[in-house]
């Protein structure tokens, strides 16, 4: 195998599932967290052949899962080198673009003076809302309230988002979207990493979220590897929330998801059809839908599902093919509260030309995933990280 072997990658980011606490996760409040063991250890039935296959119970660290002596995959895991454990800070390392502050959090509310200019800037007379809260939670406290006033409901969480969940029948979606777009020129100069828009349908005692929600995060300040890839005519396809969270830039093609399940036949569609470049997808339903919600049985089940649908999708792949499995964060469902943990994510590489893979060991920083990818295409850049692309052709 060489260089030119691979035309295609896709780089799936599985949200959310870390791989255990980082040596700094003391600092974070979040020491002994490890998101991908625990969940095997309160949820027995959890077996994930096809991961395994792969390399994953081989991966440092990781207990909980089928060692195996010869994997398909090449393994290990990768520290995160930003001073944060976010969904925009972990995939912007990613892609090559680590930050040295953390974006800025508010888990007592916004200030008075963020939430005036907002409604000054929109025209909002009132909000509801301007607290910490679980996205389903709120929406039951203040649906109603909501209904009745025609008032945005306001929130945040641990992460440094700006959140405005409004009912479909009292907001439109382009609606919701508009002030989405105007929070987002307020939140800038707040250091704010994404506005969220979170529209949700049904009656009270029956509120339910919709997939239609939208992330508006802040410009990179520098650019990144999709940047490379679209500047020397790679294809560039985002799936998911992820061109949401580079702002819609560095892509030449977008196309939204309502599950991980859909997720994954859009990603191997889209395999199909593509000639030469990148597909990233992100899987956001571990993350949104059971991490947060500390839901571990249906975080297993989602684990069960995705190793399904790979072993599919790694039927489908041919030989110019080369995928990377990774994660930005972690979001341990048996640990303390609902905010994600700082954890190392796992690392997981698979093409058909190689037979068996080995150890890419602890790397020191997303990044050196996105400068692989770089490495593959033989772009040369000035972004940071280590190309493990040399293991892959050694080995």
């Amino acid at each position: 195998m060489n260089k030119k072997s691979f035309q295609k990658v896709v780089l799936m980011t599985l949200d959310s599932v870390g791989v255990g606490a980082l040596p700094d996760a003391k600092q974070f409040g979040d020491e002994g967290a490890h998101t991908l063991d625990h969940i095997a250890r309160h949820y027995h039935e959890l077996k994930l052949p096809n991961l395994e296959s792969l390399g994953l119970g081989n991966i440092p660290g990781v207990e909980n899962f089928l060692k195996i002596s010869h994997p398909q995959g090449f393994y290990g895991k990768c520290e995160e080198k930003a001073p944060g454990k976010d969904t925009t800070s972990g995939h912007w390392e990613i892609a090559g673009v680590i930050l040295e502050k953390d974006f800025a959090t508010f888990p007592d509310g916004f200030p008075k003076a963020l939430i005036d200019e907002f409604k000054n800037k929109t025209g909002i007379p009132e909000i509801l809302g301007n607290y910490a809260a679980s996205g389903t939670v709120i929406i039951e406290e203040l649906g109603l309230e909501h209904l009745q006033t025609k008032a945005p409901i306001v929130y945040t969480s641990a992460d440094s988002v700006f959140q405005i969940a409004a009912h479909e029948d009292v907001f439109s979606i382009e609606g919701l979207y508009h002030i989405c777009k105007m929070a987002r020129r307020i939140c800038d100069h707040w250091n704010i990493g994404r506005v969220i828009a979170r529209p949700f349908y049904g009656k009270p005692g029956e509120f339910t979220r919709s997939y239609k929600r939208r992330d508006f995060s802040m410009k990179l300040p520098v650019p990144s590897i999709l940047d490379f890839l679209c500047q020397t005519g790679k294809s560039v396809v985002g799936i998911g929330k992820t061109p949401y969270i580079f702002a819609d830039t560095g892509f030449t093609k977008s196309l939204s998801t309502r599950n991980n399940h859909e997720g994954m036949i859009v990603s191997q569609q889209e395999l199909s059809s593509l000639k030469d470049g990148l597909i990233f997808t992100n899987l956001v339903d571990f993350d949104t839908l059971y991490g947060h919600r500390r839901d571990v049985k249906g975080y297993a089940q989602s684990l069960l599902e995705f190793d399904n649908d790979l072993g599919r999708f790694i039927k489908s792949m041919d030989e110019n093919s080369i995928l990377i499995l990774t994660a930005d964060h972690g979001c341990d469902p048996t640990f303390r509260g609902t905010d994600h943990t700082r954890e190392y994510v796992p690392l997981l590489v698979y093409s058909k030309k190689k037979k068996k893979g080995t150890s890419l060991g602890i790397r020191q920083s997303f990044a050196d995933i996105g400068k692989t990818i770089l490495d593959i295409f033989h772009i040369e850049n000035p972004l940071p990280g280590l190309s493990f692309l040399p293991q892959l052709l050694q080995s």
